[in-house]
Protein backbone atom coordinates (compact mmCIF):
# COMPACT_ATOMS: atom_id res chain seq x y z
CA UNK A 1 0.00 0.00 0.00
CA UNK A 2 1.25 3.47 -1.04
CA UNK A 3 0.56 5.67 1.93
CA UNK A 4 -0.41 9.60 1.40
CA UNK A 5 0.82 12.09 4.16
CA UNK A 6 3.51 9.89 5.37
CA UNK A 7 5.85 12.82 5.73
CA UNK A 8 3.03 14.71 8.01
CA UNK A 9 3.06 11.57 10.52
CA UNK A 10 6.91 11.49 10.58
CA UNK A 11 6.73 15.56 10.88
CA UNK A 12 4.26 15.24 14.13
CA UNK A 13 6.09 12.86 16.03
CA UNK A 14 9.00 15.27 16.55
CA UNK A 15 6.25 17.48 18.33
CA UNK A 16 7.24 16.60 22.13
CA UNK A 17 3.29 15.72 22.73
CA UNK A 18 3.52 13.14 20.00
CA UNK A 19 7.37 12.13 20.32
CA UNK A 20 6.40 8.51 21.94
CA UNK A 21 4.66 7.64 19.39
CA UNK A 22 7.36 7.66 16.76
CA UNK A 23 8.15 4.09 17.06
CA UNK A 24 5.01 2.50 16.62
CA UNK A 25 4.32 5.24 14.04
CA UNK A 26 7.39 3.88 12.20
CA UNK A 27 6.37 0.74 12.65
CA UNK A 28 3.14 0.43 11.18
CA UNK A 29 4.27 2.88 7.92
CA UNK A 30 6.91 -0.22 7.40
CA UNK A 31 4.04 -3.27 7.63
CA UNK A 32 1.45 -1.15 5.93
CA UNK A 33 3.72 -0.61 3.23
CA UNK A 34 4.39 -4.17 2.66
CA UNK A 35 0.27 -4.92 2.10
CA UNK A 36 -1.85 -5.12 -0.39
CA UNK A 37 -5.30 -5.11 1.05
CA UNK A 38 -8.25 -5.76 -1.68
CA UNK A 39 -10.87 -4.87 0.83
CA UNK A 40 -11.68 -4.37 4.75
CA UNK A 41 -11.40 -8.13 5.68
CA UNK A 42 -8.17 -8.13 4.33
CA UNK A 43 -7.18 -4.65 6.29
CA UNK A 44 -9.12 -6.63 9.17
CA UNK A 45 -6.93 -9.93 9.28
CA UNK A 46 -3.86 -7.92 9.15
CA UNK A 47 -4.96 -5.87 11.83
CA UNK A 48 -7.35 -7.20 14.30
CA UNK A 49 -7.50 -4.54 16.57
CA UNK A 50 -8.16 -2.33 13.78
CA UNK A 51 -11.62 0.16 13.69
CA UNK A 52 -13.28 -0.13 10.31
CA UNK A 53 -15.59 2.75 10.51
CA UNK A 54 -17.40 2.85 6.99
CA UNK A 55 -16.12 0.93 3.85
CA UNK A 56 -13.25 3.59 3.25
CA UNK A 57 -12.67 4.94 7.05
CA UNK A 58 -10.75 2.66 9.45
CA UNK A 59 -8.94 3.13 13.01
CA UNK A 60 -5.55 2.03 13.97
CA UNK A 61 -4.83 1.87 17.67
CA UNK A 62 -1.11 3.30 17.91
CA UNK A 63 1.27 2.66 20.67
CA UNK A 64 -1.18 0.05 22.89
CA UNK A 65 -3.77 2.49 22.09
CA UNK A 66 -2.64 5.53 23.50
CA UNK A 67 -2.97 6.83 20.44
CA UNK A 68 -5.48 6.81 17.61
CA UNK A 69 -4.94 7.37 13.46
CA UNK A 70 -7.30 7.71 11.08
CA UNK A 71 -7.39 6.82 7.58
CA UNK A 72 -9.67 6.46 4.32
CA UNK A 73 -8.67 3.44 2.33
CA UNK A 74 -8.39 3.20 -1.13
CA UNK A 75 -8.23 -0.47 -1.92
CA UNK A 76 -8.74 -0.55 -5.77
CA UNK A 77 -5.93 2.22 -5.93
CA UNK A 78 -3.78 0.50 -2.98
CA UNK A 79 -3.75 3.76 -1.55
CA UNK A 80 -3.83 4.73 2.36
CA UNK A 81 -4.89 8.36 3.11
CA UNK A 82 -3.99 9.50 6.68
CA UNK A 83 -6.47 11.58 8.12
CA UNK A 84 -6.03 12.36 11.68
CA UNK A 85 -4.01 11.58 14.31
CA UNK A 86 -3.81 12.16 17.47
CA UNK A 87 -4.35 11.02 21.39
CA UNK A 88 -6.69 8.61 22.76
CA UNK A 89 -8.49 11.34 24.90
CA UNK A 90 -8.49 13.72 21.88
CA UNK A 91 -10.10 10.93 19.91
CA UNK A 92 -12.69 10.51 22.32
CA UNK A 93 -14.11 14.53 21.14
CA UNK A 94 -14.26 14.01 17.77
CA UNK A 95 -16.91 12.28 15.36
CA UNK A 96 -14.34 9.79 13.25
CA UNK A 97 -17.06 10.06 10.49
CA UNK A 98 -16.52 13.40 10.05
CA UNK A 99 -13.24 14.44 10.30
CA UNK A 100 -11.30 15.82 7.65
CA UNK A 101 -7.48 15.58 6.78
CA UNK A 102 -6.32 19.99 7.28
CA UNK A 103 -3.50 20.65 5.42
Amino acid sequence: MRIIKEKTLYSICKLSKYEQAEESIRAWIFEVRKKSWNNAVDLKSSYGNASIITAKRVVFNIKGNHFRLIVDVEYKLKLVFVVWFDSHKEYDKIDVKKVRYEN
